[in-house]
């Protein structure tokens, strides 16, 4: 069975493997960083949770997958070694309204431009396989400034504030939405996102 892949420069986006199961269950363990920013006002598995959570992966895997992919990883280009991933889910079908996420695992990919390639890349795909939506969506919190930045830099625009929405570590914090509408995404980027040249044109703005 072939795999589908998007080939990026840091990092590629590819169907989800086997073997990628181990570290997907290493990484869903509670204690990881990650987990303290991608909704941390969501319960986190218990390690006892955690080998249904891998055996729905492998049932995902070993069947026919769907285009567009629900779910891609997100592999280091060079080792092809599990750094995260990026998924989407309805918002509203009957209006072709979606969200995305994103997530690396790993810290230290951190602050490397990883992100901004693979959500940069995934939105230029589920704008292509998907041509009856008009928009893309995300969705934050106002502690996650990393998600905030990264938003911003791919063009999306903060549409939503819902103050006060989410508690972390006993502290209230704002429920974010940003979004982008297809002719701003085709008007920022005419030839489709490629992060070698959105990386040139942000170095020159």
């Amino acid at each position: 069975m072939s795999t589908f892949i998007l080939v990026g420069r840091k990092i590629n986006l590819r169907d989800w493997a086997l073997t990628d199961l181990e570290p997907y269950a290493y990484w869903l363990r509670p204690e990881h960083e990650w987990q303290s920013l991608d909704a941390p006002y969501y319960s986190k598995l218990s390690l006892d949770q955690i080998p249904d959570t891998v055996a729905d992966k492998r049932r995902e895997i070993e069947q026919p997958l769907p285009t567009p992919r629900h779910s891609l990883v997100i592999a280091d280009a060079a080792s092809d070694q599990l750094i995260g991933m990026v998924s989407w889910y309805w918002v509203s079908e009957e209006t072709h309204w979606l969200a995305q996420g994103i997530v690396i695992y790993d810290a230290v990919y951190w602050g490397r431009g990883i992100g901004y390639e693979a959500f940069g890349l995934w939105s230029q795909y589920l704008f292509d396989a998907m041509p009856d939506i008009v928009r893309l969506d995300l969705r934050t919190w106002s502690g996650n400034m990393g998600m905030q930045g990264l938003a911003r830099k791919l063009g999306y625009t903060e549409e939503a504030r819902f103050r006060k929405a989410r508690i972390v570590n006993g502290e209230y914090f704002d429920g974010l939405g940003f979004g982008i509408l297809r002719e701003e995404w085709d008007a920022r980027y005419p030839d489709g996102f490629s992060p070698r040249v959105a990386q040139s044109r942000t170095s020159q703005s």
